[in-house]
């Protein structure tokens, strides 16, 4: 009995924090949709393919100043909570803190001098005030990862969760307060003087300045949460963050400097070089982006071509200011705001899963490890499958939905091709996060990063070769994404299942899920296309959504793909779970 209650209490530990974390996720998500789609209403294409742009030279060196170290926190300390040595708890942090600050100053340091050169590569110079007012960013994270790992190997996913949404709402606040002060007073400017900044320009020419120093602007936004997310986090710390000295006094002496370092290191560096090659690789990607469809512009019949089966959809002012390479990278954007929603909240589940994960198997409980295991999994799966097969069958609606000012119609039409590849790539992507996350937890951090090499490779590769035929353009960006992560999601499994000699049960995480969610968007398209005769088309895929989900719902219960375990976990469980024994909908 002891042993279930264990069981019980870590697969709880594992909901309670993933659901924490799924709901600021959601907060976030929905914040930052609301962010990017009130931007991208005013701004258009070319000026998202800027914001783009800015964040593609971010994301890699962030990743460089923070990836590895939260993570090897986050295991080190739940390793020491699990072993009762709250000593090596103190001593971590105090090792990990020096670190984050000297990465952050030299990162920040790196974005702001590689700036004119990034831009000048990608030919999109109209990007540099946005990175440079995004560079700080870095420096901030840095600091604010370094406790959001301290918490989380605690179990305490609370203060990363609520300093995610304090980011989120400065950004919008902040962000589009600023954007829409700079856009009113440019044009104000440039209608009075004929000038914007000073320097007198034409039209179109003064448009551009003012998209750009816009874009810079809803960038400062995202400085200033970051720096109020480290305010937070480290009051947190000061107030209710650290070690109780009961504890303390009654823990083993620490381990050596030298050796928790060197653990430290030896966790960190391929968790954080795997996340590092990812993220260059998504540079590298955007970059393709502009670089091959720039490339397919400068062909008079590849660009024949492209303008063929984009016909109407791309303005002539883009054509003739040679922008055409920024609109579709802004239009590719679009639909990546929509699929990184589910990888966010699959992140989550990674999160969470890492420090019961590294307690089951540090324990050294097979049984328990199995069942953390399937946990993650299967509540993976339930979430990744229906949303991602949701999207590529309610691509253009979902698009349409969002993105709904008339200024941005034709981008969302050439989103919506995209985002049907997308989808499906989604549930590859999302899905193998939690799984190198558990392979994490079972001392395999190199897997990962062997994985993502490999994944980087396949996914340069066949982006290069396909956005330059002119039938794909952006489409070949979304296939040669989804081949590099079927790679990576089928290679990963086989491995943990390998490495800890468990086999999942793959009808409960796979199966069932797929089974369930063909059934519910085959309703959702019908439903939108018959609704959308009679109501608005917004209305009508709302409607669809929401009847998709009831749907899911239902069948899932009627084919015993939840169980009674995860009912219990839920408010109100044991009504619910009464309830639906009385039905026989679970066992």
């Amino acid at each position: 009995m002891k042993k279930q209650n264990g069981s019980v209490e870590n697969k709880s530990s594992f909901i309670t924090g993933a659901a924490v974390l799924a709901v600021s996720v959601i907060i976030v998500k929905i914040i930052g949709m609301i962010y990017k789609i009130v931007l991208a209403n005013f701004l258009g294409g070319v000026g998202n393919g800027l914001f783009t742009a800015a964040y593609e030279l971010y994301i890699p060196l962030y990743t460089l100043a923070t990836a590895g170290f939260p993570i090897a926190m986050s295991r080190m300390i739940s390793e020491s909570m699990a072993l009762e040595r709250y000593r090596d708890v103190k001593k971590i942090y105090k090792i990990a803190l020096p670190f984050f600050l000297l990465a952050g100053i030299v990162c920040f340091l790196l974005m702001v001098g590689a700036s004119a050169f990034y831009v000048k590569w990608i030919d999109c110079e109209d990007a540099l005030p946005a990175i440079i007012c995004l560079a700080p960013t870095i420096f901030f994270g840095c600091l604010v990862s370094v406790y959001r790992g301290y918490f989380e190997g605690q179990r305490n996913m609370l203060p990363t969760a609520v300093s995610e949404v304090i980011e989120a709402l400065s950004k919008l606040v902040f962000g589009l307060s600023l954007a829409y002060y700079v856009q009113v007073k440019l044009n104000e400017e440039f209608t009075l003087f004929g000038t914007v900044i000073g320097k007198s320009l034409n039209s179109d020419s003064a448009q551009e300045v003012i998209i750009s120093y816009t874009v810079a602007a809803a960038i400062l936004g995202i400085t200033v949460g970051s720096f109020l997310s480290f305010m937070y986090v480290y009051i947190m710390y000061r107030r209710r963050g650290r070690v109780r000295k009961s504890l303390l006094s009654d823990s083993p002496e620490p381990r050596r400097g030298k050796e928790i370092l060197r653990t430290l290191v030896k966790i960190a560096i391929p968790v954080g070089l795997g996340a590092i090659i990812m993220s260059i690789a998504g540079s590298i990607d955007s970059s393709l982006i502009l670089i091959r469809v720039n490339d397919i512009s400068k062909d008079p019949d590849s660009l024949n071509c492209l303008l063929k089966m984009y016909d109407g959809l791309i303005y002539e002012n883009v054509i003739e200011n040679g922008n055409i390479h920024k609109y579709l990278s802004g239009c590719y954007s679009y639909s990546l705001t929509i699929m990184m929603l589910v990888t966010a909240i699959t992140q989550v589940f990674g999160t969470s899963a890492l420090p019961n994960v590294t307690a089951a198997f540090v324990k050294g409980s097979r049984s328990l490890l199995k069942q953390e295991i399937e946990t993650v999994l299967r509540v993976t799966t339930m979430v990744t499958i229906p949303c991602g097969l949701g999207m590529t069958v309610l691509s253009r609606p979902i698009l349409s939905l969002l993105y709904s000012s008339p200024n941005v119609e034709c981008e969302v039409v050439i989103a919506a091709k995209a985002l049907q590849v997308l989808g499906i790539t989604v549930i590859f992507v999302a899905t193998s996060t939690p799984i190198c996350s558990m392979l994490q937890a079972v001392n395999r951090a190199d897997v990962p990063l062997k994985l993502f090499i490999g994944a980087t490779v396949i996914n340069i590769t066949m982006n290069y070769t396909l956005i330059i035929i002119p039938q794909l353009n952006i489409i070949g960006a979304a296939i040669g994404t989804l081949v590099a992560y079927i790679f990576v999601c089928f290679a990963a499994m086989y491995v943990l299942c390998r490495e800890t000699n468990i086999m999942p049960d793959f009808n409960m995480i796979l199966v069932k899920p797929v089974i369930c969610a063909s059934v519910c968007v085959t309703a959702a398209f019908f439903a939108q296309k018959g609704l959308g005769a009679l109501i608005s088309d917004k209305v009508a895929t709302v409607i669809s959504i929401i009847i998709a989900a009831i749907i899911y719902i239902i069948f899932m219960l009627i084919v015993k793909g939840i169980t009674k375990n995860d009912i219990l976990l839920l408010p109100k469980g044991n009504k619910i779970a009464k309830t639906l024994e009385k039905y026989r909908l679970i066992g």
